[in-house]
């Protein structure tokens, strides 16, 4: 039986030439699970929306969505808001009270759920979820995974029939996020929710699906089982996001049932190949230290824990350093400090050799940071207006204006979102704009807060080329000295794409560096799922691209 049938859908947001869905037709059968998947801005957060009734933008639809054969706009407000639970990408924009107890009774209250009920409710979701350790806690003081698990567990105890997901592992470490997406199937496979997940990470979400829907430009593309999926758009720009196990397949042949696991991976990958040592990239660095803690400690209250213990860190010039770690290790702290935005509790922050000091006029001259929420770099009405605006601080004559914006936009194929209004993008064009302003201050250093995070494969495969050509030529061009990335990032896919060295953040400090092949061959849980299907099978293989190198000269 469906729970949902949409028959020409379509959207357009006001002041727009172009729709934002086009005439979609589909039904999803009840107790499905669905991943939805496409590239940034191709419509699924607006599809989303449209299917809870309080979160729909303003708009012109057109077609019909029913819900169990009623108009969705027939439904009761009750059932609107309690049938249709939603989880958005930010865990920070849903929650609205400030204890995790009142959180998990908020929507009950407000729909008018007897006491009885609501403590009933609140108790079993709280035991379920594992939240009984933090229950009494503020919600300020969660880490981002805990944060978007109460956001879930809130919903849930609405007892909602279908649940919509708007990429909520986005923020997640890549533990957290497994976790999350594994707690999902749960609720599907034992309680008959129908689920409906926007996603970029795909890694383990095409496993747990039943259905994959991938849509570009307000269409859908495809509809069916993953594997199908997977077969079907194989050599197409959307397979970049598929499972690793799916390309390596495609690389060997394609011949036979499409993998989806690391196990179906690993077994395939046995019966094709025999053991073989990738040989290890050439990397030489600068001997030129750039950034530099030594002894570092942070805490941001006196009686506070502390987040940085004894912290030791050196980025050298024009390399790429990539930090990861769990949700809260302080990772986003370290930025901060590295940008001069917090001060050190004790120890040393040296910017090309130099001590910063207090007060410095010339401490964070050179550095430029994207915070993990971009929407905070802008303060105009259109995305043009934001990099003028940019320009005249950064000194700019204004015969170079015109054609630094027209440049950087090019470079980052945000042309024909200049004239748009920031809070009227979608997550991962947000990200490229704020990185366009950023990148017009022309800053030696850069700070990046989770830059892929909202991105899909394709778009982070042009993040990448387009950061490399920074650092090669330093392309701002007011310094000959190239550009160094220091990048926060949960994304450990890019990272061993990206990635000069990588280093763990845990407890305070950051372990020893080392090339992403040592890196995240070392690794079980943070690390690639092409290096998880390669072990004990071929060394040093890290990206799909060096296990395809290897399949192809390695038969059995």
């Amino acid at each position: 039986m469906e729970l949902l049938h949409i028959e020409n859908l379509s959207f357009r947001y006001p002041k727009q030439a172009q729709d934002v869905l086009r005439d979609l037709c589909f039904d999803i059968p009840q107790g499905a699970f669905v991943t939805l998947c496409g590239p940034s801005g191709c419509g699924k957060t607006t599809l989303l929306k449209n299917l809870k009734p309080a979160l729909t933008p303003h708009g012109q639809k057109t077609g019909t969505i029913l819900y169990r054969g009623t108009p969705m706009e027939h439904l009761s407000d009750k059932d609107k808001a309690v049938k249709i639970g939603y989880v958005l990408q930010n865990p920070d924009h849903q929650i609205v009270t400030d204890q995790v107890w009142h959180e998990l009774a908020f929507g009950l209250e407000n729909a008018g759920f007897d006491t009885d009920t609501i403590r009933l409710r609140v108790g079993e979701m709280s035991s379920y979820f594992g939240i009984t350790e933090w229950f009494h806690e503020s919600t300020d003081r969660l880490s981002g995974g805990q944060k978007q698990l109460l956001n879930l567990a809130a919903v849930m105890a609405m007892s909602p029939e279908l649940l919509l997901l708007d990429e909520p592992t986005s923020q997640l470490d890549p533990i957290a996020a497994s976790e999350f997406l594994n707690t999902l199937k749960k609720l599907n496979r034992e309680l008959g929710i129908t689920v409906i997940l926007a996603e970029h990470r795909l890694e383990e979400a095409f496993c747990l699906s039943d259905l994959a829907m991938v849509m570009d430009e307000g269409r859908i593309i495809a509809f069916d089982d993953p594997r199908h999926v997977c077969q079907t758009l194989t050599d197409t720009r959307y397979a970049a996001g598929f499972p690793t196990a799916s390309r390596i397949w495609q690389a060997a042949g394609g011949s036979g049932s499409c993998p989806l696991t690391v196990n179906e991976g690993r077994r395939m990958l046995a019966d094709a190949a025999r053991p073989a040592i990738f040989p290890l990239p050439p990397r030489s660095l600068s001997e030129e230290t750039v950034l530099e803690l030594k002894d570092a400690w942070f805490r941001y209250e006196r009686e506070g824990k502390d987040i940085l213990k004894n912290t030791c860190l050196r980025v050298q010039k024009g390399e790429l350093f990539c930090l990861l770690g769990a949700n809260a290790a302080g990772k986003s702290t370290v930025l901060r400090i590295l940008a001069g935005t917090e001060r050190l509790t004790r120890g040393k922050l040296l910017i090309h050799g130099k001590v910063q000091k207090p007060k410095d006029p010339d401490a964070g001259r050179h550095i430029a940071l994207l915070p993990q929420n971009p929407l905070d770099l802008f303060l105009k009405d259109s995305i043009l207006e934001d990099l003028q605006d940019m320009c005249a601080m950064a000194g700019y004559a204004k015969e170079e204006q015109e054609s630094a914006i027209t440049q950087i936009a090019n470079d980052l194929s945000i042309t024909h979102l200049l004239a748009q209004h920031p809070f009227d993008l979608s997550g991962g064009e947000q990200q490229k704009c704020a990185l366009a302003k950023l990148l017009l201050r022309r800053p030696d250093i850069l700070l990046l807060d989770e830059p892929t995070k909202g991105l899909d494969a394709f778009a982070k495969n042009e993040l990448l080329a387009f950061l490399s050509s920074y650092i090669r030529s330093a392309a701002g061009a007011s310094t000959k000295r190239g550009m160094t990335i220091l990048c926060v990032t949960h994304d450990v896919e890019f990272a061993a794409l990206a990635a000069d060295r990588c280093a763990l953040m845990f407890d305070g400090e950051i372990m020893a560096a080392a090339p992403p092949e040592r890196f995240f061959a070392e690794n079980h849980f943070y690390t690639t799922a092409a290096s998880r299907i390669s072990r004990g099978i071929f060394q040093n293989t890290v990206t799909v691209a060096q296990v395809c190198a290897l399949m192809k000269g390695n038969h059995k």
